[in-house]
């Protein structure tokens, strides 16, 4: 975790992720991106120049290198090289592109969820970064002073198609000297016996060198309330998922457990992107 990219609006829950990535950064002699991206209203026309002028951009921007200059001379900064980066872009596109620009190996975002239409219809950054960022991103709800990953729940159904995530998911386990909570969530409507998941699981695991972990297999409604359920069970430091990155109608009528639980949670989520 060297090269951290932690976007920012100025919010509280902007400042819960930094100081997280702060501490993460310390702990690794690592680096933090601090980015925030000045989104112009959308007027039809590609020209900047056309509906904004010039000088009025320019105090826009000023503005919000002071405000990052002000953000950078915070206690729990100190010792840790950040480059600060502002943009006129969309927020969603600059984290993107600037996480692959940075060749980042940790997006650290703050978020206070969201429900009803507005989780279903307009989202958030988060959301959207969650869904297709390439690197692993680890969602902050609250202030935690004092983060770590000791309860790690990692929870999936263990397929073919994870084992290419999960190197970064042991890969992350080994920093942070975790245990590792491997969970299969068993429900109504996708039932295995308690032998089958059992196997599935063991075989998993046995192609990667985890040495500080423990399976579980955890009955409930459904996917996304046995994880939570789970998690809160052990009191877990943090939940891991992977992510397909579905988009358009897929991901409308399919949904994403990932992004439903970085809006439910209250716990730390990491997702990982298949």
């Amino acid at each position: 975790m060297k090269r951290i990219l932690v976007p920012t609006d100025f919010s509280k829950h902007a400042e819960y992720a930094l100081k997280v990535a702060a501490q993460i950064a310390k702990k690794n002699d690592g680096e933090i991106f601090l980015i925030h991206m000045l989104e112009l209203p959308s007027s039809g026309n590609d020209s900047l120049s056309s509906s904004h002028e010039i000088p009025e951009l320019m105090f826009f921007k000023n503005a919000v290198i002071s405000k990052l200059d002000n953000l950078m001379n915070a206690d729990y900064l100190n010792g840790i090289k950040i480059t600060k980066i502002v943009q006129f872009e969309m927020a969603f596109d600059g984290i993107i592109k600037n996480g692959k620009a940075h060749d980042v190996d940790l997006i650290v975002m703050g978020s206070h969820g969201s429900n009803g239409f507005q989780e279903m219809f307009i989202g958030s950054n988060t959301e959207k970064v969650v869904r297709n960022s390439e690197a692993p991103v680890l969602v902050i709800k609250r202030e935690e002073d004092d983060f770590k990953a000791e309860k790690f729940v990692f929870a999936s159904d263990f397929s073919e198609e994870i084992k290419k995530p999960f190197e970064k998911v042991v890969a992350f386990s080994n920093k942070f000297g975790s245990h590792l909570h491997l969970v299969n969530v068993n429900t109504p409507n996708n039932f295995k016996s308690t032998k089958v998941a059992q196997k599935q699981m063991d075989e998993f695991v046995a192609e990667f060198k985890i040495e500080n972990y423990s399976t579980h297999i955890y009955n409930d409604i459904n996917v996304e309330k046995g994880i939570l359920h789970f998690a809160k069970s052990i009191d877990a430091d943090i939940i891991g998922m992977s992510t397909h990155g579905r988009k358009g109608l897929s991901h409308f009528f399919n949904g994403s457990i990932s992004e439903d639980l970085v809006n439910h949670a209250k716990r730390p989520v990491i997702t990982f992107k298949i």
